[in-house]
């Protein structure tokens, strides 16, 4: 009975928790989706535990030791209401998994070849190659570790203005950070969650059965979702900043970003070239006999 019960107090502790962060588990859910479609279901399972069992041990580590983001704290003022793990929201770990996942979409939106193949008559996109290779190549690893800490250097700032809004004042740091309260090393931690994740997730994704090649420029439609998610995360967290008044946060965010949006614009319409496109082209004419699967 004993057993029964506290299945029911954490089954209600669950639904509350997603009842209290709907934006996180409503994120999440198109975090799930838009990796299946790319990924497939083996490996979306993977980059998700990956990810997120990864930011977990990082976190624990850092309320404890400092190491990787420096020293914060969780208060624990939504302890009963949320689900917690140790010391560490639920919430908070699994978020690193769908950001992860917006990056590495972000990231292959500049990286990958432009698939020639395929020939639809004047696409709005270009139809880029799922190329095995360039997504789990070092620049794509890195990159993406760029671009996941870089959403935080959005998202921090407004979190640790919780009290403010509904997310709750429920962290703080330890040594205030000269970036709007946030230290430098919580980015950098960030970047190292990153690179440990993919670094853990890419051989897998080079062993696993190869996933079949997408038709017609569907690969960029596939990627555009979590090009999507990305792009999401940053208006609700932008569009938050400014509701609580903090002006020149919001500023500097639209700021940081239009640069990169302007590239990414740019490769997808083809006034840009991936720098793989020559070696990835002479790759894929010596193996011309490969038309299924991966591209090796």
């Amino acid at each position: 009975m004993k057993v029964v019960s506290l299945g029911m107090d954490f089954f209600a502790l669950f639904l509350n928790t997603i009842l209290l962060r709907p934006y996180v588990f409503m994120f999440l859910a198109a975090f799930l989706f838009a990796s299946i479609q790319l990924l497939g279901w083996p490996r979306t399972w993977r980059f998700w535990l990956i990810s997120w069992a990864t930011a977990f041990v990082c976190e624990y580590s850092s309320t404890r030791t400092g190491i990787p983001f420096g020293w914060y704290n969780y208060n624990g003022s939504t302890v009963g209401q949320e689900l917690y793990i140790s010391n560490i929201p639920f919430m908070a770990s699994i978020s690193f998994s769908f950001l992860l996942y917006a990056a590495y979409c972000l990231t292959h939106c500049v990286l990958l070849p432009v698939e020639h193949s395929s020939t639809p008559t004047r696409p709005s996109v270009m139809p880029l190659r799922f190329d095995l290779a360039v997504r789990t190549g070092w620049p794509a690893l890195m990159l993406t570790a760029v671009l996941f800490a870089l959403v935080d250097v959005v998202i921090d700032p407004v979190a640790l203005r919780g009290d403010r809004w509904f997310l709750g004042k429920i962290y703080d740091y330890l040594d205030p950070g000269i970036h709007f309260g946030v230290p430098l090393t919580n980015y950098l931690g960030w970047f190292v969650v990153g690179v440990i994740s993919l670094a853990i997730y890419f051989p897998f994704d080079r062993r696993l059965p190869p996933l079949q090649p997408h038709i017609n420029g569907s690969t960029t439609h596939r990627l555009l979702l979590g090009v999507a998610l990305y792009y999401a995360v940053l208006a609700f967290n932008i569009s938050v900043t400014f509701l609580i008044g903090e002006w020149h946060l919001g500023i500097s965010g639209l700021l940081m970003y239009l640069p990169l949006t302007v590239w990414v614009v740019l490769r997808l319409t083809g006034f840009l070239r991936s720098p793989y496109e020559s070696a990835v082209t002479e790759r894929s004419t010596r193996a011309d006999g490969n038309k299924t699967g991966d591209f090796v």
